[in-house]
């Protein structure tokens, strides 16, 4: 398939994008009935863990106007970590958070009367990359353990990305220590998920987990250079998944049907095209990234198989993000699946959405 069958759906796509920050939008109308009036969209706020193209299935669905088919307008922010976007979903700031679920977790364990429900898994792995400051060939975690120190900034403890990296080290056989430089290998908690980066280019660290772009855009600028997928250790685990809270979802299940709808539209695109198809869409919302690098990045995602074919977040998954927030020692006590999780959005979209070859 050629990018030449989106060309209108595209072109939309970048005059939103540069109208526009973050924001997956279009028109304020939904498309018109057949022998009705426009009707208005309606509009959902989307507050995102992090801008990366680990969520390329929600972007291609924003610009293929998958939400816009369904009735939907998103704006979307980028909140910088997985607690930011909590704080705004239960504060009614937002109305569907994409981050990790171990956020939810952790809410649920406070015994609120309100509090986020998992309706659609987006990422059934890590989508960040180790990056160190030389290149290696054939690089291996073991090496990591043979060396005289390596101190990797991990980012905040109890977030996703720093408690994969710990089980991935620890079960790859790796004696670490978080925040104990007596350790070979140091995994650092003290730094914010939005100051990684410009922490590891200012001198800091022997390594550094970043998602995409920004693990790219160190490659090019000769700030580090990419030795493996965290993902492709890890083995499936529910990464990211969209939640509303109860409230929200209770008063509004058919916009939580809506967005779900549209998600697994952009899944199955994902799914079932290439990178080269895929990197065009994702273009509006990072302009900064040269097209080349992009088909790079998405297929890197695709080789690890980083997305969910489907919205429906299992039982098992969300054992196994518990075991590994365990073995980070940051689960005080096992949620409810049943508590945290629907899976009902998810499993109508499955059985009824109609899908069309692009």
């Amino acid at each position: 398939m050629k990018q030449m069958n989106h060309v209108k759906k595209l072109m939309a796509g970048f005059l939103c994008a540069s109208m526009v920050l973050f924001a997956g939008c279009s028109s304020t109308t939904a498309a018109q009935p057949e022998g009705g009036a426009e009707q208005p969209l309606q509009k959902v706020t989307v507050g995102e863990v992090a801008h990366s193209i680990f969520y390329a299935p929600g972007y291609a669905a924003m610009s293929l106007g998958y939400f816009e088919e369904e009735g939907l307008e998103v704006d979307l922010i980028n909140l910088q970590g997985a607690d930011k976007v909590m704080s705004a979903l239960i504060s009614d700031e937002i109305q569907v958070g994409l981050m990790g679920p171990e956020a939810s977790v952790y809410v649920a364990n406070q015994e609120r009367e309100d509090y986020a429900i998992n309706f659609a898994q987006l990422t059934q792995r890590d989508g960040s990359f180790l990056v160190g400051r030389e290149p290696v060939e054939n690089f291996s975690l073991e090496q990591l353990g043979a060396m005289e120190r390596a101190e990797i900034i991990g980012g905040r403890a109890g977030g996703m990305p720093e408690m994969t990296l710990e089980y991935v080290l620890k079960t790859n056989g790796l004696d670490i220590g978080v925040d104990d430089e007596s350790k070979t290998v140091n995994v650092r908690t003290d730094i914010q998920f939005a100051a990684m980066g410009g922490t590891f280019a200012s001198g800091e660290g022997d390594f550094v987990t970043l998602f995409e772009p920004t693990a790219t855009q160190f490659e090019r600028e000769g700030k580090g250079y990419i030795l493996t997928a965290i993902g492709a250790h890890s083995g499936n685990i529910p990464f990211t998944a969209y939640s509303a809270t109860k409230s929200y979802m209770e008063t509004n299940p058919e916009i939580i049907q809506k967005f779900t709808n549209a998600v697994y539209k952009g899944q199955q695109f994902v799914a079932n095209n290439s990178a080269e198809d895929i990197a065009p869409l994702l273009q509006p919302y990072f302009e900064d990234i040269a097209p080349e690098d992009m088909i790079t990045i998405v297929q890197r995602y695709k080789d690890i198989e980083a997305w969910d074919t489907n919205p429906v977040l299992e039982p098992e998954a969300l054992e196994k993000l518990m075991d590994v927030m365990a073995l980070a020692g940051q689960l005080e006590q096992r949620a409810d699946y049943n508590k945290v999780v629907t899976t009902e959005f998810a499993r109508n979209a499955i059985e009824n959405v109609k899908l069309t070859a692009e």
